[in-house]
């Protein structure tokens, strides 16, 4: 039975050939997009994209989708809803294409027309508003001006027609001052430039009036609002009404005719008005028209641009085939799981079925020495821890995969730096919101960069929100105070009482002394740190020294985890070798120097304690950095002759925890020391000891076989080479298990600060509001506490959580991942319409963006 992957490392793969009738190509390939499970191999890769056999089809499919960014651009325009289709469509058949591009095409001529005719119709529309209301403001202004002349008729009005006023003697004799009217509309932007302009090319000889349209009026063709003014020039000449004219034409002002009779005039308003009110009903009738043309093509909308992508998505891999045996098979190769070689071949029988195909299409397995692609099958749970792999780098092919264990390692680390159960709480119930409302925020999740990174790591979160109270009850830290669920096991007296004798001290403080028989049991607390901690002035110090050495035990476990996980790259591909050269050399000097650390730690936790008695009391506790640095120099520390009580039957339990500790460390440095070479020589020794072996291997092969005359070998890489390169890695090891335990330290310090900071904000703010007496205390107190919750929020879970899971982040990738993982892979990317889809939809909404913009 063939090995299957798993969770631990990726999927089997194999490169296969596929072998379809060309009649039935296009459904098996699109049966393959349903499905998702090939990643295809382009075939012709020195051929053009514009010399292949189905770039046509996809000119096609690029017209088509042309149309429908029409259309939706239209739709949108009109603030319609594009339906969202429940079930996605299936790749429609070929020869529904044409169906498809001749709807497409009438809805778009049909759009075309409307649009060209009612940009049409509400120009025309436009002008004449202008022109109404230009001939309204010239009644009011014609109206209002009078020129008395002496000896005339005080109703003879400027431009009326004399006939019209019984005086046609003053024709003759005032015919000198007859004046030229040129009326029209021009936008209020170029009123001050058109007046400056008219006065300096008529040096003064003209008189304007200008007067501001109220009415509303909107651009035909983009829909902005227009703002623009009446005007009505005066001038007497022909030679000045050219200028005008032309000035009227240079800065694009419309020029409407103006009648001198004022019954003339109001004639022409009333068939504007009538003409006004006939345009009003035909743009209402040509509007309705096209909001129903627009509505039914937004129902189709959604389904039309899934089909079409999907076709041009299967002639994109067609177009990857070669063509042969006389123009009667399509060829291609592609990557695909082992495990799922059964799927793929009912697919591709399924598709072949569907185009009614008599010959039966075939799956071939080819042997290659390629690098075979990485695919590691997730779920909505791990989809998110194998993101943080992955962006570190796409493990090799069949290398153990880091994503299981990161599972549990990645939130625990981080609530060691966050441990606080309040601050969890807070993290959970966001987690908990995000999961159980994920249907529907998962159609939201782009409307922010932010909170779409979020809500894909809601497991993430979720997890290490619940190991952070975890820890958090285990430090008895919540909100910077401590539950006592359990009861104290210290007797101190937390009452003050003063009086004359025995006055109150403010600076007083609380030591807890466990070597105090009044105060300390000698019981531990049953769960985490015991309460009475929080109160005693010592608490830090404590505190410091457990966190601390807490840090290196996860360190060094952690690390040492990573070195044996390399231990099943080796078996697995069956570099036996390197099991001793590289594996047992490697582990030996982590745990035989760090290792052998962590096992002090241990020590002096079961054999020292402060309510022991000499020689195994605190002040007999040897200091174990002094220790471990003595160990590395070969250095024998001093004996204290102040320590009597430290000294008994030879031993000095000051320096030395049990007899013999000091030849055993001795050996283990030694020996530690001695895996270096191994490290250093090992691997370049093997391999010139194999390379010498081949070649005398092939000298034998060559002189059988060609008699002496072969051609020259290639050129192997140098010993020289060989060792610097190995040289590197056993100096990266070496200096790097000594940094990388330093560098677990970090959780001792993020605890510590973040315990501090969340101590410093509840003193700071929080305890302000607990210090009134008055009414106005009951009313600062919710003030306060919103304060005080909008900082732990933002600067405490935020902040703080950000940088926790950053120093996270580094731990897993840099001091665990570096002892086993290469990340040299390359991902599986198989075709899926899924993909395809959600790509073109990515890419519809920055469309979408500009032309909401534009």
């Amino acid at each position: 039975m063939p090995e299957m992957g798993t969770l631990f490392r990726s999927e089997l793969m194999c490169r296969c050939q596929l072998y379809l009738p060309p009649e039935a190509a296009y459904n098996c390939v699109a049966e393959l997009g349903e499905l998702g499970l090939v990643q295809f191999v382009d075939v012709n890769p020195e051929v053009s994209s514009f010399q292949r056999q189905f770039v046509s089809e996809i000119k096609r499919c690029e017209e088509m989708e042309r149309k429908l960014r029409f259309i939706e651009t239209e739709v949108i325009r009109e603030n319609l809803d594009v339906d969202q289709d429940e079930i996605e469509p299936m790749a429609p058949a070929p020869r529904e294409m044409v169906e498809l591009e001749n709807s497409l095409t009438t809805v778009e001529n049909n759009l075309t027309e409307v649009n060209t005719n009612y940009v049409a119709l509400r120009k025309n529309h436009l002008e004449l508003t202008e022109y109404k209301n230009m001939l309204k403001q010239a009644e009011i202004f014609l109206s209002e001006t009078r020129f008395n002349f002496q000896d005339s008729d005080e109703t003879t009005r400027l431009l009326d027609d004399p006939e019209e006023n019984g005086v046609s003697d003053v024709k003759d004799e005032h015919a000198s001052m007859k004046f030229n009217i040129v009326a029209g509309v021009i936008d209020r932007a170029r009123q001050v430039a058109f007046e400056k302009m008219l006065w300096r090319v008529s040096k003064g000889n003209v008189f304007i009036k200008f007067s501001d349209i109220e009415e509303e009026m909107e651009d035909p063709k983009t829909g902005n609002t227009l703002y623009k003014s009446v005007f009505m020039i005066f001038f007497q000449g022909e030679e000045l009404k050219t200028r005008v004219q032309k000035i009227c034409e240079g800065f694009h002002a419309a020029v409407y005719p103006c009648s001198e009779h004022g019954k003339e005039r109001r004639e022409r308003m009333m068939g504007v008005n009538t003409r006004l009110e006939d345009l009003h009903t035909i743009l209402t009738q040509t509007t309705d028209h096209r909001h129903r043309l627009l509505l039914a093509a937004s129902r189709t909308l959604k389904s039309s641009y899934v089909k079409v992508r999907k076709m041009k998505a299967i002639y994109h891999i067609l177009n990857q085939f070669s063509l042969r045996d006389s123009q009667r098979v399509l060829i291609g190769e592609c990557w695909m799981p082992t495990a799922d070689i059964p799927a793929i071949k009912s697919a591709i029988t399924t598709g072949a079925q569907n185009a009614g195909s008599s010959v039966v299409p075939t799956i071939e397995r080819v042997p290659t020495t390629e690098d075979h692609p990485t695919f590691n099958r997730v779920n909505k749970y791990t989809i998110g821890f194998q993101a943080l792999i992955d962006s570190y780098g796409i493990n090799s092919y069949r290398e153990v995969n880091p994503s299981v264990y990161t599972i549990a390692t990645f939130p625990f680390l981080f609530a060691v730096m966050f441990g606080d159960a309040g601050h969890g709480l807070i993290m959970l119930s966001f987690a908990l919101w995000m999961i159980i409302a994920e249907s529907s925020l998962e159609k939201k999740r782009d409307i922010s960069e932010i909170f779409n990174i979020f809500f894909g790591g809601r497991y993430i979160i979720f997890l290490m929100s619940l190991f952070s109270i975890y820890t958090g009850l285990i430090y008895n830290d919540i909100f910077s105070k401590s539950l006592n669920i359990f009861g104290t096991n210290w007797s101190t007296n937390m009452t003050f009482a003063a009086n004359e004798s025995a006055p109150l001290k403010l600076g007083e403080t609380l030591m807890l002394d466990p070597k105090n028989p009044n105060q300390y049991t000698g019981v531990p607390y049953p769960f985490g740190v015991d309460p009475a901690w929080q109160a005693a002035t010592n608490k830090i110090g404590f505190l410091n020294t457990y966190k601390m050495k807490i840090s290196l035990i996860f360190g060094v476990v952690h690390m040492s985890f990573g070195v044996i996980l390399s231990l099943w790259n080796k078996v697995s591909n069956r570099r036996y070798h390197e099991i001793f050269l590289e594996f047992f050399p490697q582990i030996f000097f982590l745990l035989f120097l760090f290792g052998y650390l962590v096992v002090m730690i241990f020590i002096k936790w079961l054999m020292y304690g402060a309510n022991y008695a000499d020689p195994f009391s605190e002040h007999c506790a040897p200091n174990l950095l002094i220790t471990f640095i003595n160990m590395m120099l070969f250095k024998k520390a001093d004996v204290d002759p102040k320590l009597e009580g430290c000294h008994t039957d030879g031993m000095n339990y000051e320096i030395y925890m049990y007899s013999g500790q000091g030849g055993l460390q001795k050996f283990l440095v030694i020996f530690a020391v001695l895996m270096v070479p191994i490290m250093l020589f090992g691997k370049p020794a093997h391999k010139i000891y194999k390379r010498k072996q081949e070649a005398a291997r092939r000298g034998t092969m060559r002189d059988e076989l060609l008699g002496g005359d072969a051609p020259p070998e290639e050129e192997e890489e140098g010993f020289g080479d060989i060792m610097i390169n190995q040289g590197i890695h056993t100096i990266e090891y070496v200096l790097g298990s000594v940094s990388h335990t330093a560098s677990y330290l970090r959780l001792w310090a993020l605890s510590l600060a973040h315990a501090q900071l969340s101590e410093v904000l509840w003193i700071m703010v929080m305890r302000n509001a607990f210090s009134s007496t008055s009414y106005v205390g009951s009313i600062m107190i919710y003030l306060i506490f919103a304060a005080w919750a909008a900082m732990t929020i933002s600067i405490l879970v935020l902040m703080e959580g950000l940088s926790a899971f950053l120093h996270t982040l580094r731990l897993h990738w840099v001091e665990f991942q570096s002892k086993f993982y290469e990340g040299a892979g390359y991902a599986f990317l198989p075709f899926s319409f899924r993909t395809v889809l959600k790509e073109a939809a990515a890419d519809d909404k920055e469309v979408m963006k500009s032309i909401s913009s534009a």
